[in-house]
């Protein structure tokens, strides 16, 4: 165990869905972690994030906890975007291959279950308004009810939000724009649900986007464009039935909310994910348009990425190098996601109805091909991304893993992923190395290369016919 007084302890700031993970990851890695949020304690209703894609679904499994928001949420399989061209996800490579619609407030309670569970405590109504850093660690002035003073940490996370008290006391930039203004966000009952479940369009201006939740309410997007009204305005519900009839054609019976919201959207990037001991993660770190559901995602991969960095460097098992490679593989992931959603928005931004026309048009003959269907399915579920392998390197290094049938108890990987730490997938003679560094060991039903699996799922290290000394160096060299 880490000596918390030797300088071991991290600081989370921020408690949402990022920050709740990453909380999560390095107590069950055995590294002393405190988490500050600055709002006041107590469950909200209240959601953005409502979309749930297979790669989170799979960290979730690998942490236990995939089947407890499943419970809570609607999987939908296909989606219809613009008209009548359809996206269907159903056959990607994948235990989860679907879209889990589930209300933000419902993914943070199974991640704050989680906390409970490790016995980590939420210190709430609490702000970092300070921060210096030096060589042995981090001091942090934090403002709560018992006034203001100073803490230090080995290491700092914000996980604090798009308006990221950390990034700023950094002085790390946050260049950007606001891509669309005055978005509503209303959770409704509706008398005729869509029967795609999932239904999206746009006339240029006006903007639908309607999915289910599993307790009856559906969530529906709009704008529109040519009418923007200031953030602080109450939703009309009206107008989000014009924007539903001018896109949709229907309103689809809908009732009165429970809950409705404006917003804007920006695509932003830090400039850097890193500076010294300091990390920024989720939308403290990127933002984008809500197009194709990813920010949340986002965030929690990028949290499962810089756990278990963290917990190997605070446990001597690597150098102070391996927590460079977050931002090396997460920054692009964070470009990728904020050009893949803009396309998307822009698409659905065309005015001219020729245009509209021949997109419509366009995307529905080109989703009959299974590989385009396939390829857009990869980009929204984020199986598509691979982190850099060094030069000679295994061609499956730095590939998600997926989940490997295993011989014996566990069956397969994403349970013998759970507890954190790395595996080895090999045959028995090559175990004795991964035994000696502690590391987890099994058969793989497949056969296939020796693999090394990191704690996030992916393929640290890989050979076809190593022997015990190749493995053992590829251990030691992984932070294993």
């Amino acid at each position: 165990m880490i000596d918390e007084n030797a300088g071991g302890r991290v600081v989370v700031v921020g408690a949402g869905p990022t920050g709740l993970l990453l909380a999560g990851d390095l107590a069950e890695a055995g590294v002393p972690v405190t988490l500050v949020e600055r709002r006041h304690a107590g469950r909200s209703n209240l959601s953005r994030a409502l979309v749930v894609h297979a790669t989170t679904l799979e960290a979730f499994d690998a942490r236990g906890i995939a089947d407890d928001l499943i419970a809570k949420g609607a999987p939908v399989q296909a989606l219809r975007l613009f008209d009548t061209a359809v996206v269907d996800v159903s056959e990607l490579p994948t235990p989860y291959p679907y879209l889990l619609v589930v209300p933000q407030y419902e993914t943070e309670a199974v991640l704050q279950a989680r906390l409970d569970r490790l016995g980590v405590v939420t210190r709430h109504e609490t702000e970092v308004v300070g921060l210096r850093q030096d060589a042995d660690g981090v001091a942090l002035t934090v403002r709560d009810a018992d006034g203001t003073r100073e803490e230090r940490a080995a290491y700092v996370v914000g996980t604090d939000g798009h308006d990221s008290s950390i990034r700023r006391l950094l002085g790390v930039e946050f260049p950007g724009h606001t891509v669309v203004a005055s978005v509503m966000l209303v959770d409704a009952v509706l008398a005729d649900p869509p029967s795609l479940r999932i239904a999206t369009n746009t006339d240029g201006d006006k903007f639908a986007f309607v999915a289910p939740f599993k307790d009856g309410y559906h969530r529906i997007i709009a704008w529109d464009q040519s009418h923007p009204k200031a953030e602080s305005e109450p939703v009309d519900l009206d107008e989000v039935r014009a924007v539903l009839h001018a896109t949709l054609g229907t309103d689809f019976g809908m009732g009165e909310p429970r809950w409705s919201s404006r917003f804007h959207s920006d695509e932003r990037q830090a400039e850097h994910y890193r500076a010294g001991r300091v990390f920024l993660a989720g939308d403290a770190a990127h933002t984008h348009s809500p197009a194709g559901g990813q920010g949340m995602n986002t965030g929690l991969l990028d949290a499962a990425n810089l756990s278990w960095k963290l917990a190997a460097v605070l446990r001597g098992r690597a150098g102070d190098a391996l927590l460079d490679t977050y931002e090396s593989e997460r920054y692009p992931v964070g470009t990728a996601v904020i050009k893949g959603s803009g396309r998307l928005l822009r698409a659905a931004q065309i005015k001219a109805t020729p245009a509209r026309k021949l997109r419509n048009l366009a995307m529905h003959f080109a989703l009959q091909r299974p590989l385009v269907n396939r390829r857009i399915g990869f980009a929204l579920s984020g199986l598509w991304v691979r982190y850099a392998a060094p030069a000679g390197a295994h061609e499956l290094t730095g590939h998600r893993a997926g989940d490997v049938p295993l011989t014996g108890s566990p069956s397969r990987l994403f349970e013998a992923l759970r507890g954190g730490g790395f595996v080895l997938l090999a045959p028995t003679e090559l175990h004795e190395p991964a035994a000696e560094a502690g590391v987890r060991t099994a058969v793989p039903a497949d056969g296939g290369p020796v693999r090394l699996i990191r704690p996030d799922g992916y393929i640290a290290w890989a050979a076809d016919t190593p022997g015990a000394e190749e493995v053992a160096l590829a251990i030691r060299a992984s932070g294993a």
